[in-house]
């Protein structure tokens, strides 16, 4: 891939615990939107999933801001506690806020997305009052593998602006697949559930193996035709 924005290493303090960043902003300075991203429990933002996500839609015209979670950060194996998440993601959002008008866009909207547990404390976070304009989801974790009678969904139909579920149908997370698309019902028109056939909660399709750069770039395809869909003004 060819990177038409140059990514700048930058860090976040949370009261007191500084986490890492990488921030980027397409080459002509102006975005649609800054998309803020949050990695999962397993892997930080400098996966190759996370990179192509985020380098896809730099190239595609879109800011871009991916962060470490304080536990990851510090080499932990054991994702935040729902506060402290929630915490980091509404001081990033804010920084992200602060580097776009710095490059002289302020009111810039912005996304909050993630994968999976990252996903999931930005949806709580919005739940709670954090401004975002929408929310992207790379593979929602609806409830443990094998355990649907406990789904994390309480706090969803609260939320009131646009919601994309990127979500593979072989994810143990999302299994049986109906039980998401409920979700989505109750919630309302907000919320859209696209489907990306054979895939785990990876995003892997059994024999079409890709690298996770790949795979993190292609979902960026539908992200971005979401967002604009949804286009508002800060």
């Amino acid at each position: 891939m060819t990177l038409t924005a140059l990514e700048q290493a930058i860090t976040v303090d949370l009261d007191g615990t500084t986490v890492s960043g990488v921030y980027a902003r397409p080459a002509s300075g102006a975005a649609e939107a800054t998309i803020v991203v949050a990695h999962g429990a397993g892997a930080g933002m400098e996966h190759p999933f996370m990179s192509g996500f985020t380098r896809a839609l730099n190239d595609d015209g879109f800011a871009t801001l991916r962060f470490n979670f304080a536990y990851r950060e510090a080499g932990r194996r054991f994702p935040d506690r729902p506060p402290a998440a929630i915490a980091a993601w509404r001081t990033v959002m804010d920084a992200a806020a602060e580097r776009a008008a710095q490059a002289g866009f302020p009111g810039e909207p912005r996304w909050a997305a993630g994968k999976s547990f990252g996903g999931r404390m930005a949806s709580m976070a919005v739940a709670e009052g954090m401004d975002a304009a929408g929310l992207v989801f790379l593979g929602y974790p609806l409830h443990a593998p094998g355990k649907a009678d406990k789904p994390r969904d309480e706090h969803l139909p609260g939320i009131t602006v646009p919601m994309l579920f990127l979500q593979g149908r072989n994810d143990p997370f999302a299994i049986p697949n109906e039980q998401l698309d409920e979700v989505a019902e109750r919630v309302g028109p907000n919320a859209v559930v696209d489907w990306i056939e054979n895939a785990n909660h990876s995003f892997e399709v059994k024999g079409a193996k890709r690298p996770a750069a790949e795979i993190g770039a292609s979902l960026a395809v539908p992200a971005a035709a979401f967002v604009r869909e949804h286009a508002t003004v800060a």
